[in-house]
C-alpha cells in the first residue's frame, strides 16, 4: 500500500516573489532547504514512494495583497507528474462569485480533485454564510474541501503575527458549523489540535 501524504505545497510559481509568511515559516519548521522547483518536488516523492496531494500556500490576495500561484500551475505540475500527484485547487472566498467560478474552472477544466482553504491567512471565519456559495459549488461538484485548521506558523515572530488571526481557524464553532450544514460534502481538517478550554 502507497502512502499518500495529504498536505504538500508547492515551491513558489516561477515568477512571483517569496510570500511574506514564508521566511519565518522555514524558520519555524528548520527548512534549511527546500525543493527549488516541482521537478526537484517529483524526484522527492518519486524516491520516497509516496503520492503527494499538492496545492499552494492559498489565494489570500484579498487579505494580504500577494499573488497566489495559479490553480493552472498546479494543474501543470499534476500533469507533468501524475505518478507523484494529486492537485487540489485554491480560491479566495472573499471574491464571491469568481471564487465559485474559478473553483469550478479547476476542477471541471483543469482536472484539479479538491478545495484547499485557509481561514487564517485569507482572513475569514468558515461558517459565514457569505462563502456558503463556495460550499454548495463543492458539494454539487462532489470535491473535498481541506480546511487549515488549528495553530499556523504563517506570521510567527513577526509583530502582532502580520495581523493574521489564530481565531478563523477554530474547528468549533467554524469547521463544525459547516460540517452539519453541508453533510454531503467531504472535509478534511488539517493540524486539527485545538485547546477547547
Amino acid at each position: 500500500m502507497r502512502a499518500i501524504d495529504m498536505h504538500v505545497h508547492v515551491p513558489r510559481q516561477p515568477g512571483l516573489p517569496e510570500l511574506r509568511v514564508q521566511p519565518g515559516m522555514k524558520k519555524f519548521f528548520k527548512l534549511d532547504t527546500l525543493p527549488k522547483d516541482a521537478q526537484e518536488l517529483a524526484s522527492n516523492y518519486r524516491k520516497w514512494d509516496i503520492l503527494g496531494v499538492i496545492y499552494s500556500l492559498g489565494d489570500t490576495e484579498s487579505n494580504t495583497g500577494e499573488l497566489p500561484d495559479t490553480n493552472d500551475y498546479i494543474a501543470t505540475i499534476v500533469r507533468d507528474y501524475p505518478e507523484q500527484f494529486v492537485g487540489f485547487a485554491t480560491v479566495d472566498p472573499w471574491k464571491n462569485r469568481a471564487a465559485v467560478e474559478e473553483l469550478e474552472r479547476a476542477i471541471t477544466t483543469l482536472g484539479l480533485k479538491g478545495l484547499k482553504l485557509h481561514p487564517i491567512q485569507q482572513g475569514f471565519y468558515p461558517n459565514d454564510e457569505r462563502f456558503y456559495p463556495l460550499y454548495e459549488k463543492c458539494s454539487s461538484l462532489g470535491i473535498p474541501v481541506l480546511f487549515h485548521s488549528g495553530f499556523a506558523a504563517a506570521g510567527l515572530g513577526a509583530p502582532g503575527g502580520m495581523g493574521l488571526k489564530l481565531k478563523y481557524s477554530a474547528p468549533i464553532p467554524g469547521i463544525d458549523d459547516v460540517a452539519a450544514d453541508f453533510p454531503d460534502m467531504t472535509i478534511i481538517m488539517a493540524h486539527p489540535a485545538w485547546p477547547l478550554g
